[in-house]
């Protein structure tokens, strides 16, 4: 690793500002998001309203990726000396700055939606720093708080087709306890890898103030819940054809490989397996 002082070329940056993206998970806040508006809407919206509804919080979610990042930079000297602050890839300074960049950018583009889409931005904003100031370190609320990001986004690609709030079908509100449930777990099973670090830096994340083995089985919960969820509720109120079903086939196998691969390691885990674990999520979403 380089020391603080030492100047990075160009591509060095570029690719530290890449990482901070985290490009395998950055994606999943704006699909959430357009998978919002797409069943609002009853089918496929106008082109400008899909692009929006997926862009901007995509864009959300990078100036969130960048605030933490900032926020936990001290933590993150202790267990993560590669990442790109610690480092000295990405000075603190350019981190609050390119944050801010994408946080008005994605304030300023929902401004072209409508007014609930601006209220929405600030509710993830304050959902996003609370996270990292007040909740990350705090147990299941941490990844509580994160499952209610995810809503949030959901929320954004709802209201993003001029819906108002009582023109909202049921089955949608029901389904954001699917995202609910999904990424608090997913955010949970990421905490695995961290539990070294998070311990040394005084955060009780739920696999710290557990164990691995209460974490198994919490997830293990929390992925049956949602999962009858995301089944039942559209086949109650019929509103998705027989692909999604299909689909879905695919998502218990994933589910499965986890589960097998985490009952066969997670008693002499190690960083590396840990991180795969949270890997199986990234894939099955």
């Amino acid at each position: 690793m380089k020391p603080q002082s030492q100047t990075f070329s160009i591509k060095e940056k570029l690719f530290a500002h890449l990482e901070t993206w985290r490009p395998y998970t950055f994606v999943w806040c704006g699909l959430v998001s357009l998978v919002g508006a797409c069943l609002a809407y009853n089918g496929t919206p106008s082109f400008r309203v899909m692009i929006l509804s997926f862009f901007i919080p995509l864009i959300g979610w990078i100036a969130s990726l960048y605030a933490s990042d900032f926020l936990d930079r001290n933590l993150d000297a202790i267990g993560k000396k590669h990442r790109p602050i610690p480092s000295g890839r990405i000075s603190s300074k350019e981190a609050l700055i390119t944050g801010s960049f994408f946080a008005f950018t994605g304030f300023f583009l929902s401004f072209f939606l409508t007014i609930y889409n601006v209220i929405f931005a600030i509710i993830v904003a304050i959902l996003v720093l609370s996270y990292t100031k007040i909740f990350k370190s705090k147990g299941i609320f941490g990844n509580i708080n994160r499952g209610f990001i995810t809503i949030a986004a959901f929320f954004y690609g709802i209201f993003s087709v001029n819906q108002s709030f009582s023109e909202i079908p049921m089955y949608l509100f029901l389904l954001a306890f699917v995202f609910l449930l999904h990424d608090t777990n997913s955010n949970m099973i990421g905490a695995i890898r961290d539990v070294k670090g998070d311990k040394k830096g005084g955060y009780e994340t739920f696999p710290v103030k557990h164990g691995i083995k209460k974490s198994m089985i919490l997830s293990f919960i929390l992925t049956v819940s949602w999962f009858f969820l995301i089944i039942f509720i559209p086949w109650y109120y019929q509103f998705l054809s027989l692909h999604f079903y299909l689909i879905m086939i695919v998502d218990v196998g994933i589910l499965i490989i986890f589960y097998y691969y985490l009952m066969k390691t997670f008693e002499h885990h190690t960083r590396k397996t840990a991180l795969r674990y949270h890997e199986f999520f990234i894939i099955e979403r």
